[in-house]
């Protein structure tokens, strides 16, 4: 397997925040990726969940789906069974796609104060944490089983953000069962340095997500306390080479690594303010600079 670049669907309608790209449909979203020359994306909300219905949509437009994200709370032990059973039956529709891994993040232990804006993260205790990786470790195991992978995704306001909680996930989970997303932004997001995460763990790589940081909007998030989708509203992130990151020592360990799979350009903008084509065409030519 050689190096595939996609680009999220995200870039375009984003997941958690309706407002943001709800007029565009499923049909413009695929058109213009694959007039950007991409060939593949994450699932998105617009596109349809019948298996034959998107396998066409997207054949159609010369795409495949590489993964779709999914949240969890095998944090929470009563919640176990039910948690599995939704990991499963969403696991199963990724590999009727011919997706090979499962993004997957725990989710739990967030809880938002409308009244001040903020979101609090609620520490796991070693209870939870050893729950955590008990989940994490059953439902990789179902994703082997299936032929797939799970790619866990630490995530910036979630109970595995920092460097850490990173390093304690890794060291709690079976490597065979459980591996990585890298995501430069979300790593430079809690604090870490991007190359020192994809140093430090890049035998437990398997997916990457490129995203940049704007490092005045980061500021004034960790200035101000206020909440990731407000963040988002901002623009923190963006795509590389229009941040903070410099992305050239990355894809030197990269190559020199001899890295094989997805690498999926994000940017989680407002696309009324930052148009996807627009930056999908500068993450572009950005990448074209530093890596030929």
């Amino acid at each position: 397997m050689k190096v595939k670049y996609g680009i999220s669907a995200i870039n375009w309608v984003n997941e958690d925040i309706m407002e943001l790209g709800d007029h565009y449909t499923a049909e413009q979203v695929l058109g213009d990726m694959s007039r950007l020359g991409f060939e593949g994306t994450e699932f998105c909300r617009k596109f349809p969940r019948d298996t034959d219905a998107l396998k066409q949509l997207l054949a159609d437009n010369g795409m495949v789906l590489t993964s779709q994200w999914k949240s969890v709370h095998f944090s929470r032990i009563e919640l176990r069974e039910q948690e599995l059973k939704s990991f499963r039956e969403h696991a199963d529709f990724l590999k009727a796609m011919g997706c090979s891994y499962v993004v997957t993040c725990e989710t739990g232990n967030a809880f938002e104060d409308l009244e001040s804006n903020s979101v609090r993260i609620e520490p796991l205790s070693e209870e939870q944490w050893n729950h955590m990786a008990e989940g994490l470790n059953e439902a990789g195991r179902y994703c082997k089983d299936n032929g797939m992978q799970l790619v866990y995704h630490y995530h910036g306001e979630t109970v595995v953000e920092n460097g850490e909680q990173i390093a304690r996930l890794m060291e709690m989970t079976d490597p065979e069962l459980v591996h990585m997303l890298y995501d430069t932004g979300h790593a430079y997001f809690g604090g870490s340095d991007p190359l020192t995460i994809l140093r430090t763990y890049y035998d437990r790589i398997r997916y990457i997500h490129l995203k940049d940081i704007r490092q005045e909007v980061l500021d004034w998030k960790r200035r101000e306390g206020i909440r990731f989708r407000d963040a988002v509203r901002k623009g923190i992130f963006t795509v590389p080479g229009d941040g903070c990151i410099d992305f050239k020592p990355i894809f030197a360990e990269l190559a020199e690594r001899g890295y094989e799979g997805w690498m999926i350009i994000e940017a989680e903008q407002d696309p009324s303010i930052a148009d996807p084509v627009e930056y999908a065409e500068k993450a572009k030519a950005y990448l074209q600079q530093i890596v030929g």
